[in-house]
């Protein structure tokens, strides 16, 4: 059992060595269960044991959790990546070429909220291009529903927020 969770953690090393962005667990999850490499349970137990040995940072922002390999996991990976096939390689790498720029819209629109110490809301939110942040705000609010609202509405409407920021403001 510990050859294919080996495996399983190289592939997941691998994925995140190609971006320069984070992924989200789930977009970790659907290209290997898609590919059918594996198990969710299963990619859940080598996500957990790479984050728990330093290899990957996970952070998470409201009900997702961000991806991104460390030094250590690249270290890792640069001894080991021979041990991935060249055909699932070339699987990831077509992935990313195919979806680059839907996975990289979908973890560089950020929002999260929680609760002040006024008591109010505060929604936080954020629009990064390549780990720079291009615009982020954050909106106090009394009631916790308008904060997730807000949340939600910005991952919809971030675009046409910052785009009414640009006009306005320059």
């Amino acid at each position: 059992m510990q050859e294919p969770l080996t495996l399983y953690k190289l592939i997941v090393l691998y994925m995140l060595d190609r971006v320069n962005f984070p992924l989200t667990k789930a977009q970790v999850a659907d290209f290997i269960t898609g590919k059918e490499y594996t198990n969710f349970l299963t990619l859940q137990q080598a996500i957990s044991e790479l984050i728990d040995a330093g290899l990957v940072s996970a952070d998470s922002i409201r009900n997702r959790t961000h991806l991104s390999i460390t030094k250590d996991g690249q270290e890792t990976l640069s001894f080991f990546e021979n041990r991935i096939s060249s055909a699932i390689k070339a699987d990831i790498n077509t992935f990313f070429k195919e979806n680059e720029l839907e996975l990289r819209n979908e973890v560089s629109v950020l929002a999260d909220y929680y609760k002040s110490t006024s008591g109010e809301f505060e929604a936080h939110l954020i629009a990064k291009d390549r780990n720079i942040n291009l615009v982020e705000i954050t909106m106090s609010v009394p009631v916790e529903e308008t904060a997730a609202a807000i949340c939600d509405n910005w991952q919809k409407k971030n675009q046409e927020i910052y785009q009414y920021l640009i006009e306005e403001l320059f």
